[in-house]
């Protein structure tokens, strides 16, 4: 029950995660000026939250953090 439970929480995690820079980058894109910081975010991870908090984006960049976080714990009790 509990390996369920972990790449249940993996999955829906790194799907959420995946989701949100996705919307991250594409918002950058349409909304942001320079429009190539949207292209970039998308391939340079860590720039998507800094980048979408930056441009008023707070509840995106904030949903992105507590994914990856959410992720980050789920890998470590996955190891463990």
């Amino acid at each position: 029950m509990k390996d369920r439970l972990v790449v249940a929480t993996l999955v829906l995690a790194f799907a959420t995660l995946l989701t949100v820079h996705a919307t991250i980058a594409a918002r950058l894109v349409l909304r942001a000026r320079p429009r190539w910081r949207g292209i970039v975010a998308l391939v340079v991870p860590p720039l998507a939250p800094l980048w979408g908090w930056r441009e008023g984006l707070r509840r995106s960049a904030a949903a992105w953090l507590v994914a990856l976080a959410v992720y980050v714990a789920a890998l470590i009790v996955a190891r463990a």
